[in-house]
């Protein structure tokens, strides 16, 4: 079944917000740790989650089907590989330093993921302006 024009904007708008998300916990963390916010450094911490977010929500409906479980499956599966495929493309080691990044990064993009998404939810409620 195709999803609906109405849908499919839905999605699109949730798909834009879930990777600004990403793309900001990216940028809180190079602030955090002194480092410049350059676009080399949001790559750098932000793309692997992204690829596998993107990879990873057609199967999960993310978007198509937009729930709160469909939501936290992607989140987990997607910032956990992403964090790990990060760590193997830096060379960096799987010490300490890896589960707590990981910790982090699970824990920080769940809150700003959470908070748009119920952002999302009253804007998408809202009756149109027109009506």
């Amino acid at each position: 079944m195709t999803p609906s024009p109405k849908t499919r904007r839905a999605g699109r708008m949730l798909a834009w917000g879930d990777a600004i998300c990403i793309v900001l916990f990216a940028m809180i963390g190079l602030q955090s740790h002194g480092e410049p916010v350059s676009l080399a450094g949001i790559v750098r911490n932000a793309l692997p989650i992204l690829l596998v977010w993107w990879l990873v929500a057609p199967f999960l409906r993310t978007y198509t089907r937009p729930s709160w479980r469909n939501l936290l499956y992607t989140w987990a599966v997607a910032v956990s590989t992403g964090v790990w495929l990060r760590f193997m493309v830096l060379q960096k080691p799987f010490d300490a330093g890896y589960l707590v990044f990981w910790v982090v990064a699970l824990g920080a993009t769940l809150i700003l993921l959470l908070a748009w998404r119920g952002l999302a939810l009253l804007l998408l409620r809202r009756p149109p302006a027109n009506a």
